[in-house]
């Protein structure tokens, strides 16, 4: 939406993020107006539930409110105290914390209906394998995880809720959530139903058994990026029609491109953004030329009025990945004085995104073919010490 000087609304969906523009440049997404508008719960007081019922401190993107939202994780610290079954839909690290089944699922049956370009299946069979080695590289435990792609596993029980799905959500719903319209294909709007169904646990009867009547009431946790709301919204009012638990949802804060806090990255455009695949060299010369600086013109201002680690592209980076908190404050306090210039702080954030893509780059060469079909294999999952029905009795 734009107004007669030029200015510009920001626009937040599944698909595309742009923030505010006014008088002609872009502005930091503006989290407050998001949770207005989508209605969802800051975590604030749920950090010490987090704590007290899982025995853990909650993860450091938690604690520094960059997972900043939620709907329903009462629900399943509620569970989790109790012994009852829940699952992971897509994320990481919560599932080493709470020990329970996590399902990735990989969409390029969206990226054949939104994407630009028109792949051939062969294409994205190896896009899929490819991008799968790579969040695989964080770490995750076979036994408890299920990778897979839509186009090799939709069918059986998981296509038997897609339908079931559909026939809950109507086009005037998709134009009204999604923005969808009169020249989108039929395939953007279907879609819906499928990223929804993966939600319900009727949907893996490998993994939680074929009793729908139990398996119907296993909710799941999904963590995602505040712009895929509007999938589980939709899901969350499909559910009690269905008669199936509401999935609960964590939502996280964008990682910006390097353009600055108001952009989000783009696969297409090489200077947004840091890949898992870069080189060292590759990552300091991006940090270094592109990265969008909280500091002033000359070092002299700078150390004189300080700088803003509140839209400094360098800092951000270094608030995801310094698990140190103390750390972390030491660096914001030293760049707000001008005790530190920008050249000192982008220096830090390329020593540790290089640590940290290096490491996953080890791990990854090791995921051979054989690996990632285990992960991707339909089969039992095992989990926890004891196992749960739907009702929370232990067994």
């Amino acid at each position: 939406m734009a107004d007669i000087t030029g200015d510009v609304s920001q626009d937040i969906n599944p698909w595309s993020v742009t923030g505010t523009i006014v008088d002609g440049k872009l502005q930091a997404i503006n989290y407050n107006h998001l949770v207005e508008t989508f209605g969802t719960r800051v975590i604030t007081d749920d950090l010490q539930r987090f704590k007290h019922v899982t025995g853990h401190e909650p993860h450091v993107l938690m604690r520094r409110g960059l997972v900043f939202t939620h709907r329903d994780l009462d629900t399943i610290l509620d569970r989790h105290e109790k012994g009852q079954p829940f699952y992971l839909y897509t994320g990481r690290g919560p599932s080493n914390v709470f020990d329970v089944p996590l399902v990735i699922m990989m969409t390029d049956d969206e990226k054949t209906l939104f994407g630009k370009k028109a792949y051939t299946m062969a294409e994205m069979r190896t896009f899929v394998r490819r991008h799968a080695r790579d969040i695989l590289a964080v770490g995750f435990d076979p036994k408890k995880t299920f990778l897979f792609s839509d186009f090799e596993f939709v069918g059986g029980a998981f296509y038997r809720n897609v339908v079931d799905v559909s026939r809950c959500i109507t086009l005037n719903i998709s134009k009204a959530v999604f923005g969808f319209n009169d020249s989108d294909s039929v395939g953007k709007a279907h879609f819906v139903s499928i990223q929804t169904s993966a939600s319900f646990a009727t949907t893996f009867p490998h993994i939680f058994g074929a009793n729908t009547g139990e398996t119907s009431k296993i909710p799941s946790l999904i963590p995602c990026a505040i712009d895929q709301d509007p999938y589980f919204r939709v899901g969350r009012d499909v559910a009690p029609r269905l008669g199936y638990a509401k999935p609960s949802i964590l939502h996280a804060k964008f990682f910006p491109a390097l353009q600055g806090p108001g952009s989000k990255m783009s696969a297409s455009i090489d200077s947004s953004a840091i890949f898992m695949s870069d080189t060292q060299k590759q990552i300091e010369k991006k940090i270094n030329k592109y990265a969008f600086s909280g500091g002033r013109e000359t070092a002299e201002e700078q150390r004189q009025l300080g700088g803003n680690p509140d839209v400094d592209v360098a800092f951000q980076y270094l608030s995801f990945f310094t698990d140190d908190d103390d750390e972390l404050k030491f660096i914001e306090e030293a760049y707000r004085k001008g005790e530190m210039l920008t050249g000192e702080l982008k220096k830090k954030c390329i020593l540790k995104l290089q640590d940290f893509i290096g490491a996953s780059q080890t791990r990854r060469a090791f995921i051979d073919d054989a690996v990632l079909d285990e992960f991707m294999t339909v089969r039992p999952l095992v989990w926890g010490t004891k196992k749960a029905d739907a009702n929370g009795e232990t067994k």
